[in-house]
C-alpha cells in the first residue's frame, strides 16, 4: 500500500488548514512505522499529485516536521524519517529550577521574548482551544550552574495569568500563584541535531546532538495549561533521561 493511500483523503471542508492536516496525518504514519527511522519520505511533487492539494501546501506540512525534528532534509537525496518518538505519561511533574535545585545545581534563564497573542491552529488543537483565544508565549534559554542547558518556547492559556507580567523567574510559581499548575503532564522525547540558530544561542556546534522534550500539561479538571517545546544539549543527556522518567 502507497503511503499517500495510508494517509487518506484531506478534508477541504474541515476548519483545519491543509497543511496541518498532512503534518498531523504524516505524524501519525511515523509513529506507527509506516515510515521507518531513515527512510525517505515521497517528493513534494508527488505527495501534492497523490493528495490534491498544492506543493506551497506540502512544502509547509514538511518545514514544520523538520522545525520539530521529525523528518530532516538531505541535499539531493531528498527528506528523511529521523526517529520515532518516547512517550511517557507523569503524574507527578516538577519545573526545571526544582529539578536543579534538587540535584544541588544553581538554575537560571535567560528571557528572550514574552508575548501575549492569540492561539495558532496548531496551538489551538494542542492545546484543546478555540481560534481567536488569548495565549502568552515564553521563550528562555535554561541555565545549570550558568551553563547553557536548553532551548524553551512554552505557551500557556491566558485565562491561567492575571497577566504575562507576573511571570518572572519561575513559569510555574506564576500559574501556581493563580490556581494554574498543572498536577500532570504527557511528555514526548526524540533525538535531534541543532540547527545553525540553536546552536548559536547554546553556543555549541551546529549540528551537535540533542534531545527534544514535548511537554503538555493537565489541571486537575482535564484541561490542558501548558504546551512546552525544550531542546536540550545532548552533554546533558544524562540529566534528560533523568528528567524523562
Amino acid at each position: 500500500m502507497r503511503l499517500t493511500d495510508r494517509l487518506g483523503l484531506l478534508r477541504k471542508d474541515d476548519p483545519t488548514p491543509l497543511y496541518l492536516q498532512l503534518q498531523r496525518a504524516l505524524r501519525e504514519a511515523i509513529q506507527n512505522n509506516h515510515i521507518p527511522p531513515d527512510d525517505a519520505i515521497p517528493t513534494e511533487r508527488d505527495l501534492a499529485t497523490d493528495l490534491g492539494i498544492s506543493r506551497v501546501t506540502v512544502r509547509k506540512a514538511i518545514d514544520g516536521l523538520v522545525g520539530e525534528g521529525i523528518l530532516a532534509r538531505r541535499q539531493g537525496a531528498g527528506t528523511f524519517v529521523v526517529g520515532l518518538r518516547v512517550e511517557k505519561s507523569f503524574s507527578r511533574i516538577s519545573s526545571f529550577s526544582e529539578d536543579m535545585i534538587a540535584r544541588g545545581r544553581k538554575p537560571r534563564s535567560a528571557w528572550v521574548s514574552k508575548t501575549p497573542g492569540t492561539v495558532t491552529p496548531e496551538e489551538a488543537l494542542l492545546l484543546g482551544l478555540s481560534p481567536g483565544t488569548e495565549v502568552y508565549r515564553f521563550q528562555r534559554i535554561r541555565y545549570a550552574d550558568d551553563q547553557s542547558m536548553a532551548l524553551e518556547y512554552a505557551t500557556v492559556p491566558a485565562f491561567s495569568l492575571p497577566s504575562i507580567k507576573v511571570v518572572t523567574d519561575s513559569l510555574y510559581d506564576a500559574l501556581a500563584a493563580s490556581g494554574h499548575r498543572p498536577v500532570r503532564a504527557l511528555q514526548r522525547v526524540r533525538a535531534i541535531a541543532f540547527t545553525p540558530e540553536q546552536a548559536k544561542a547554546l553556543e555549541i556546534e551546529t549540528g551537535s546532538p540533542g534531545l527534544f522534550i514535548e511537554r503538555r500539561g493537565f489541571l486537575g479538571d482535564g484541561r490542558t495549561v501548558e504546551y512546552t517545546q525544550s531542546f536540550y544539549r545532548g552533554d546533558a543527556y544524562d540529566l534528560v533521561a533523568e528528567l524523562s522518567v
